[in-house]
């Protein structure tokens, strides 16, 4: 029974927390959390927790119940891609390292992808969140550009290798504060 309440704080904190940050009119800025959830496969159907980029790329203006989440091909998305056709209209997953995000967005973009997902190259991270800042060249991206935790990249990409697959299907964004607390599937390997 004295649990109720701070789970109910707890909810409405973060109700508040979404409110304020997540306001349509002006869509996601600099330090707010976005969440996506993967639906397949089973074994990471998890929330997961990304950030946007500081100074570039656009907002998600539209909530994608099931898109493919596509590991590019190299992994860190610095020039043409091998997989590129499968990245067209889709969600790509790509790697830090290499180029700057920048560059990274706009070849994602110029593949067709509606957004990517820059995962730490640091396989170990799990807590520490990259600001992705415009790399002083002038160039613009127009799609939403996301970093995720090393950790949970690399969980997501190895997922996808033990079970031969060649994307992940994910909802994005999702609106955490619809979800009661105790059904929110949260990472284990990250505390929230």
């Amino acid at each position: 029974r004295l649990a109720a309440p701070g789970a109910a704080m707890l909810r409405g904190s973060l109700w508040l927390c979404l409110c304020l940050c997540c306001c349509p009119a002006r869509g996601l800025r600099i330090h707010e959390y976005l969440y996506f959830q993967v639906l397949s496969p089973g074994d990471i159907r998890y929330i997961f927790t990304a950030t946007l980029a500081k100074d570039f790329g656009g907002v998600f203006n539209t909530r994608y119940e099931q898109i493919y989440l596509v590991p590019a091909d190299p992994p860190e998305a610095c020039g043409e891609l091998n997989n590129g056709v499968f990245i067209q209209d889709q969600i790509a997953l790509v790697e830090r390292g290499g180029c700057s995000f920048l560059s990274k967005t706009r070849v994602i973009q110029e593949h067709g992808g509606r957004a990517v997902i820059i995962a730490d190259n640091a396989y170990d991270n799990d807590s520490f969140y990259i600001e992705m800042i415009q790399d002083s060249t002038r160039r613009t991206a127009d799609i939403p550009a996301l970093f995720l935790l090393g950790r949970d990249g690399y969980m997501i990409r190895r997922s996808l290798e033990q079970h031969g697959l060649p994307w992940a299907v994910i909802s994005i964004p999702v609106n955490v504060t619809s979800i009661p607390t105790y059904e929110t599937m949260q990472p284990p390997w990250t505390f929230w």
